[in-house]
């Protein structure tokens, strides 16, 4: 009988004692590892260049090329470099990843080995040097590795591989030399239990610029001291050669991306969260404390009110008069829910910041999990379109339930606008984005198949999951308000400054945007710069933060607008919280002066363009990301309507006691 008792528990036991085994034969779609034989050929694909800024940190351009662009004349293999398959998410992002010439066969090493001969002419060599000095990089993949170099950070002293490697460089006295000597150091690691099989876990590249004058050999690229400079005025010629170099290494597959994954300024981070969250904790005590207050003074003040009315029998009382007077935000309790201005327009906002609210929350939750590990390229864009699409029925839904219950009447138009009002105003300012780069031949154009294949997506999914749940929430009845709406409108009294339009949004956007500040400007360094962002751990906490403060300063907002007897809250909660979108677009516009230094036209109009499409959508999803939009604060739901009922009652009472006697 023992043994039974405790058989449940050895069960538990053993499966927990097995579940490491199962996590090691389980491996996400895309990030299974590969194991290679002696002398197999290990793939090296080719990545678009993009630019990483300059030695000071300054970014000077925002176009990405393609590595097999006519003007770079790198070498190809025979019939030219084929197209990788990539996912939806990677080509958003800018991945154009193809076939190269470069030949790499495991445990083989290969010492100066002659690519190609190119001549470039004056117009080329004008280009290049010009994205020399730019700052542009070149991005090969190894076995699914970025190849990189050795970075050591300044601040915390720590060595790391930052993928990329520059195409050129700006000398001290002003020349410009032309990297085209590459040697490859690949890392290789031997799988435990399987001899004669390896897999790679590192890949370094370190550029060198190394002009030829002779044949090329083994032992050339260590007697060639000059450097290859393009001519502006004639034509330069230029051999490309590599070297590979395989080393074995101690590192495990498994964590062969922790010397790419790194982490700038932790002490930063995490001195912004603790501040963060200071500020979060003393708005909600704030915010509590506030209510509290209010529910505790108005219960005293009525049951003092019935005290009078059944003391006094003739209601003459002298102290009634004071105590019975409404103030504040009870003076508009018939006025709170009155519909606002233009309902189809909030309703559609509303049902699309709700779609965008979701989606965001599990896109950095699969990520905070690792399910959008940085080995599985464009899965962080993909899940994000994919999440979007299918959770069309949660926008739809939302935004009709609002819609009826703020008694409008175009239901068929509210039912249309909501899946192509705000995706056709992203949809199209990131169209016309795309044809600023396809003028300037950049790889960062989306294809035009890829524009067919999100339009598809939208309609013939988002769009009929959206109409479900538009039609699910009209059938379903609609949320009555726990007041009745007086029939005219009672005046708004003049408010305080700080109480008016634009006061009050700048002052409630500033905080949720604070709590984000610090992990937004890594974000943005990590998209402008080209940088691995992986720190899901604190967007996670930035993210809760950034919605419990929206929650509670709207709160407060609208507090304070019913007690100066303003009950146009709903349009000024949702502008209020939705600020710090403006916000976000006035760090961009900051982060443009002081860290980017961009030369042509084009690139400050995609800069701009997209960060006023970012701003936007987080303007969206900020003004609708609070708990607290169908009740405006909790002292509404204790409105003066239910305590006349009660003081009536005493009334009533009052008088059968006096006919009785």
């Amino acid at each position: 009988m023992q043994l039974r008792k405790h058989a449940p528990s050895g069960a538990l036991l053993a499966s927990l004692l097995a579940l490491p085994q199962l996590a090691s034969a389980f491996y996400l779609p895309g990030v299974a590892p590969t194991s290679y034989k002696q002398d197999d050929a290990v793939p090296l694909y080719v990545n678009a260049i993009r630019p990483v800024g300059d030695a000071d940190s300054v970014l000077h351009s925002v176009l990405s090329w393609d590595y097999y662009h006519p003007t770079f004349q790198f070498c190809a293999p025979e019939g030219g470099g084929q197209s990788v398959g990539e996912s939806l998410g990677s080509i958003l992002f800018g991945d154009r990843i193809k076939t190269s010439a470069f030949e790499l066969k495991m445990k083989h090493n290969e010492t100066c080995k002659k690519q190609c001969e190119v001549t470039y002419g004056k117009n080329a060599a004008q280009f290049i040097n010009q994205q020399i000095q730019e700052g542009v990089s070149l991005n090969w993949l190894v076995d699914g590795l970025p190849a990189g170099q050795k970075t050591v950070d300044v601040l915390s002293d720590t060595e790391f591989t930052n993928p990329g490697f520059l195409l050129g460089e700006q000398l001290d006295d002003g020349r410009i030399k032309f990297n085209n000597h590459y040697d490859i150091i690949i890392e290789y690691h031997e799988v435990s239990g399987n001899n004669g099989q390896y897999r790679v876990v590192g890949v370094i590249v370190q550029p060198e610029s190394r002009k030829y004058t002779g044949e090329i050999g083994p032992d050339t690229c260590n007697t060639a001291p000059d450097i290859v400079e393009l001519s502006e005025t004639g034509d330069s010629k230029v051999q490309f050669t590599y070297s590979v170099y395989w080393i074995e290494s101690t590192t495990v597959w498994a964590t062969r991306w922790d010397k790419y994954l790194h982490v700038y300024d932790p002490k930063i981070q995490w001195f912004s969260l603790i501040n963060s969250s200071v500020i979060v904790v003393f708005l909600v005590l704030t915010v509590m404390s506030i209510l509290v207050r209010a529910l505790k003074r108005d219960i005293a003040r009525y049951n003092r009110l019935d005290q009078i009315n059944l003391d006094d029998l003739s209601g003459t009382s002298v102290l009634e008069d004071g105590v019975q007077e409404d103030s504040g935000w009870k003076l508009v309790h018939g006025d709170v829910f009155r519909n606002p201005s233009h309902p189809l327009l909030l309703s559609v906002f509303l049902g699309n910041g709700t779609q965008l609210f979701v989606m965001a929350g599990f896109t950095i939750a699969f990520a905070l999990l690792g399910f959008l590990s940085p080995s599985n390229r464009g899965s962080l864009g993909t899940i994000m379109v994919l999440l979007y699409t299918v959770l069309g029925f949660v926008g739809g839904y939302t935004s009709a339930r609002m819609y009826k219950s703020l008694h409008g009447e175009k239901w068929k138009l509210n039912i249309i606008l909501t899946p192509l009002l705000v995706p056709g105003i992203v949809f199209s300012i990131f169209f016309l984005l795309d044809l600023f780069l396809w003028a300037e031949e950049s790889s960062g154009a989306v294809p035009f198949t890829t524009m067919l294949v999100l339009i598809f997506i939208w309609f013939l999914i988002s769009v009929p999951l959206s109409f479900a749940g538009s039609w699910l929430a009209f059938r379903a009845p609609a949320i009555e308000p726990p007041v009745r709406t007086n029939q005219i409108p009672r005046q708004i009294p003049p408010v305080t400054t700080y109480l008016k339009p634009i006061p009050s949004m700048l002052l409630v956007g500033l905080l949720p945007f604070g709590a984000i500040f610090v992990e937004l400007y890594f974000i943005m360094t990590s998209i402008w710069f080209s940088r691995i962002y992986y720190m899901f751990g604190f967007l996670f906490l930035c993210y809760g933060l950034m919605i419990i403060t929206c929650a509670a300063v709207t709160v407060l907002l609208v507090y304070f607008l019913l007690c100066a007897e303003n009950y146009n809250w709903q349009w000024r909660a949702f502008l209020a919280a939705g600020m710090s979108g403006g916000y976000i677009f006035l760090n961009a516009l900051i982060y443009w002066v002081t860290k980017l230094s961009l030369s042509g036209f084009t690139g400050s109009v995609l800069y701009l363009g997209y960060s006023a499409l970012i701003s936007f959508l987080f303007f969206i999803l900020t003004g609708e990301s609070r708990p607290i939009f169908l009740w405006p604060s909790p002292p509404i739901l204790m409105s003066p309507r239910h305590d006349r009922v009660f003081r009536q009652l005493a009334v009533c009472a009052q008088d059968l006691l006096f006919h009785q006697d």
